[in-house]
């Protein structure tokens, strides 16, 4: 598991670490539960898929807005303060979507966790912060094993407290966010060295701005689309996969928050021990166009699965969907200056964002046509045969932009 720096270093990692499971665990807790309140609220299984899809759509539209602020925030004045302002918001947030007593008060707490989770984009540049570039694919693979492990225990939590209420989760995410601001507060280093800091630039912070990095380097751009094309794929469990799961399986809370920990620690197993390995044999570019493939696959896979037998077997080749990111983010990192990681992530996390807006309102859609009264498009499976079809567009286009860039690589030595 060492990735052979410095004491310190490794110290810094499982501070970084640890912080973002808490803050994961925190987000998971309330997956099984909030569609079912949005059900609750609406009366209709078909149209709670349509209305979750655009409270993610909300979610990740101000993360859109806010990303690049906040990268180019944690640039002048360090990542430390930007994770802690986080945490200490989300547990706000969660406060107020417990009471909140309709589907407004709803929203506006999407809204604001847009905002504040905004700062995994901090977490990325904090890892790059403290990782020489060779080894980023490794270190990557061990935030998004983090992130795994959050799930395995969120979504169980969530599952197991929603049998008590809805709104229970929520106040268990609340005190969650909480405990993750008072470690950090009290334990968290920070990364960022003053004379490696760049001043704070409206041009910069804002989503056009922020992109045009990724425009000043060509191989950036394409692989951006790749980035596009895999949030755009994730979103499809976001937006329809518990009501999916309860319509076609019945599973309730504590089914689906067993399957999502599952779906958690196949993820931690790829990223936190496939990832390094397979990246140092096969390379970056192969690692992730075969990790597309593989989440190809598995969810085509389940939009076919007639049973849940079925749909949980296909997770095991899904799972390789995450060798995908940490390569892909060691790709970018690479092709930028050391002031400029802030600046990507939140330029990545732009693009994830636009992912975000669209494609749960554009699965939400799908899936609300494909179960709800007058279908014209039944088969509820749809959206996941639609998500494999983006995958594997993903896995093309990465393959071809991450090969001209090796190119040129070698070209310029």
């Amino acid at each position: 598991m060492s990735l052979h720096i410095p004491k310190v270093r490794r110290a810094a990692i499982a501070f970084i670490l640890v912080t973002a499971v808490l803050d994961i665990v925190a987000m998971g807790i309330v997956i099984p539960v909030l569609p079912h309140l949005i059900e609750q609220f609406v009366g209709s299984n078909a149209r709670a898929g349509l209305l979750n899809g655009v409270f993610v759509a909300l979610w990740a539209g101000m993360q859109f807005l806010a990303s690049p602020v906040i990268g180019a925030l944690s640039d002048q004045y360090g990542r430390r303060p930007v994770i802690l302002i986080s945490c200490a918001g989300l547990a706000a947030d969660y406060v107020l979507m417990a009471l909140a007593p309709n589907l407004w008060w709803l929203a506006a707490g999407r809204l604001i966790a847009g905002v504040t989770s905004s700062s995994f984009t901090t977490v990325y540049a904090y890892m790059a912060d403290i990782t020489e570039p060779e080894k980023r694919a490794r270190a990557y693979g061990l935030i998004g094993a983090a992130f795994s492990g959050g799930f395995v225990l969120g979504p169980v939590l969530g599952g197991f407290l929603g049998e008590f209420g809805p709104r229970v989760p929520f106040w268990a995410a609340g005190a969650m966010s909480g405990a993750a601001f008072l470690y950090g507060l009290f334990i968290l280093p920070e990364s960022l060295a003053p004379e490696r800091r760049m001043p704070f630039s409206w041009r910069r912070a804002n989503p056009v701005g922020a992109m045009i990095l990724l425009k000043r380097h060509a191989e950036l751009a394409g692989l951006a689309v790749v980035n596009f094309l895999l949030y755009f794929a994730h979103h499809v469990f976001s937006a329809v996969f518990v009501l999916y799961a309860g319509l076609r399986y019945g599973w309730g809370p504590w089914q689906v928050g067993a399957l999502l920990a599952l779906v958690g620690v196949l993820d931690m197993i790829v990223q936190g021990v496939l990832v390094g390995p397979a990246s140092r044999r096969f390379g970056d570019r192969a690692t992730m166009v075969f990790g597309l493939c593989g989440g190809t696959v598995g969810i085509a896979l389940m939009g076919w699965a007639p049973t849940g037998v079925a749909f949980i077997l296909a997770m095991f080749p899904n799972a390789l969907w995450g060798l995908a990111m940490p390569t892909l983010q060691s790709l970018m990192t690479r092709r930028v200056g050391e002031s400029e990681q802030g600046q990507l992530q939140g330029a990545n996390m732009s693009v994830a964002s636009i992912a975000g807006v669209a494609s749960p309102l554009f699965f939400g859609w799908v899936y609300s046509v494909s179960v709800g009264e007058g279908m014209w498009a039944p088969n509820p499976g749809l959206a996941f045969y639609l998500a494999a079809a983006v995958l594997a567009l993903a896995a093309l286009i990465g393959w071809i932009t991450a090969r001209r860039a090796e190119r040129d690589e070698v070209t310029a030595v």
